[in-house]
């Protein structure tokens, strides 16, 4: 918040300069990480429990194991990389909300 201070004390002309910036910045890495986010998703492989899940023969080696498997890391890219979307959308909200100050 010191730097935001900073900022916006050092003159309009000056804040509205770098708030620009980093408005541009923070489109930027939201769409690269959206577009992230939706290549992650589609290289997910679907569900294919099918009708083995009706007989309990979901319990595989790979199910004991699955955290090493392809289709967790896609999951947890798939977490981390919406976390950080959410977080920069919210980011850019305040950096907006203090430039129309």
């Amino acid at each position: 918040m010191e730097i935001l201070n900073m900022l916006m004390a050092s003159g309009s002309a000056g804040w509205t300069a770098w708030h620009d910036w980093i408005k541009i910045i923070f489109l930027v890495v939201m769409a690269l990480c959206a577009i992230f986010i939706v290549l992650v998703v589609l290289f997910q492989p679907g569900n294919s429990s099918g009708i083995g899940a009706l007989g309990g023969q979901t319990e595989t080696f790979l199910g004991k194991n699955k955290s090493k498997t392809f289709e967790h890391k896609m999951k947890k890219l798939t977490v981390i990389s919406s976390v950080i979307f959410a977080v920069l959308c919210i980011a850019f909200a305040i950096v907006s909300f203090l430039a129309t100050k």
